[in-house]
């Protein structure tokens, strides 16, 4: 075959792509008789040195599919190793009884692993996910003549070409258009860009004018009428609402409030309950 199996363990398309096309085109292109001998080989004895020669002497062919996905904007040697996995499935699938070559059997793995790969990657939010959406996605592009908006016309003959609806046509011809942008400003955009970022334009629910304004009344309007229902009860009673109930820090105890006015905690808590009822009562009446 040109050059030795053993080399071929130590190819991949790294960083030195044009190194590695130009070994895989090293690889002789197999006969009939040669490709049918391997498969054989393969098919009825899982021969791995045969299953390796075809793979091989086809890394060219893999190469060739992932110049036509150029366009994508995405790695060419992430392209050729996501074809070459595609490559490996249709070897393994391989019949050589079928009467087919295997680089028309293996057209198809290949290209549906290099479409999976171009899904995932080619933009953050997911494109296509349909097989109609599929379709158009690897079909819209080429189907074109220009790089303005289709025209109604166009748009009609592309779906027709590719048996789908013109909205889908339209839609897919927006989304290709479009490009990710970050959610929140980068850390180096000036105030003059910052406002841009996607963040700065999503509607707040979580307040509302008029629940904070009705909200912040009755707030106003419950401490001025507490204010008012306090003032109905006598000095003790004021003290012990005020030290259990309305101090943020350091609530006092019975006990601490029993030893204070030298009375028991019961006594305190009899109060306590007395006084919570006159407030409660006051308050209640003052909104009647």
């Amino acid at each position: 075959m040109g050059t030795s199996l053993q080399s071929v363990d130590m190819l991949s398309p790294g960083a030195n792509i044009n190194a590695y096309m130009q070994a895989v085109n090293s690889f002789a292109v197999l006969t009939v008789e040669e490709e049918k001998d391997l498969g054989e080989r393969l098919y009825y004895h899982e021969d791995l040195d045969a299953a390796r020669g075809l793979v091989m002497a086809h890394l060219r062919f893999v190469v060739h599919i992932a110049k036509s996905y150029a366009g994508y904007g995405l790695s060419q040697s992430d392209l050729i190793q996501e074809g070459n996995v595609g490559l490996m499935k249709a070897v393994k699938r391989f019949n050589p009884e079928k009467g087919v070559r295997l680089v028309s059997f293996a057209v198809h793995w290949i290209k549906a692993e290099m479409h999976e790969f171009i899904l995932r990657n080619w933009r953050i939010v997911k494109v296509a996910t349909t097989k109609a959406q599929r379709k158009l996605f690897f079909n819209l592009r080429g189907q074109k003549k220009r790089l303005g908006w289709l025209s109604y016309d166009e748009a009609t003959a592309v779906a027709a070409d590719l048996n789908v609806e013109v909205k889908h046509v339209h839609e897919m011809e927006s989304r290709l258009s479009a490009y990710d942008a970050s959610f929140d400003a980068d850390n180096d955009d000036d105030d003059e860009s910052a406002y841009k970022a996607p963040a700065n334009y999503l509607e707040d629910h979580r307040y509302n004018p008029a629940q904070e304004l009705e909200a912040s009344d009755w707030s106003d309007d419950n401490a001025s009428r507490l204010r008012t229902a306090l003032a109905t009860l006598d000095e003790r009673s004021q003290v012990i609402i005020q030290r259990r109930w309305l101090n943020d820090d350091n609530k006092s105890t019975l006990h601490e409030l029993a030893a204070e006015f030298g009375v028991s905690a019961e006594r305190i808590r009899q109060l306590e309950k007395n006084a919570m009822k006159k407030v409660k009562t006051a308050m209640e009446t003052e909104v009647a």
